[in-house]
């Protein structure tokens, strides 16, 4: 797989590709049994559950251009789109740094709140 970085039992972590096919620096998405996040540098920005489930962080999920651009390519839309998943309630925002053991969904797709 390109841009492989490191695979674990059941974790694999890639590098993201840029719009000519090349490898993102510091833009990871992370594959996990319970679905895939988007990393950028060190932040955890989106993740992805097998359920559908869409959580973004809510200190860095727009924090810049590049961030943004390679969000959109995560999610497979735009920013307007994404804005509007927020305001419905279908995309939920987090801190990630706080709230990840509250939020994330288990196996089975629920939340362990």
């Amino acid at each position: 797989m390109m841009g492989e970085v490191m695979t674990r039992p059941n974790v694999t972590v890639r590098h993201m590709e840029t719009a000519s096919g090349g490898q993102a620096p510091n833009q990871f998405i992370i594959k996990t049994e319970e679905g895939d996040w988007f990393q950028s540098y060190k932040s955890l920005i989106c993740f992805y559950g097998n359920s559908g489930e869409v959580l973004l962080d809510k200190n860095y999920w727009d924090y810049s251009s590049t961030t943004g651009r390679y969000r959109n390519q995560f999610l497979g839309e735009n920013k307007a789109a994404t804005l509007k998943k927020i305001k419905s309630g279908e995309y939920k925002l987090v801190d990630m740094r706080v709230d990840l053991g509250r939020t994330l969904p288990s196996k089975k797709g629920e939340t362990n709140e």
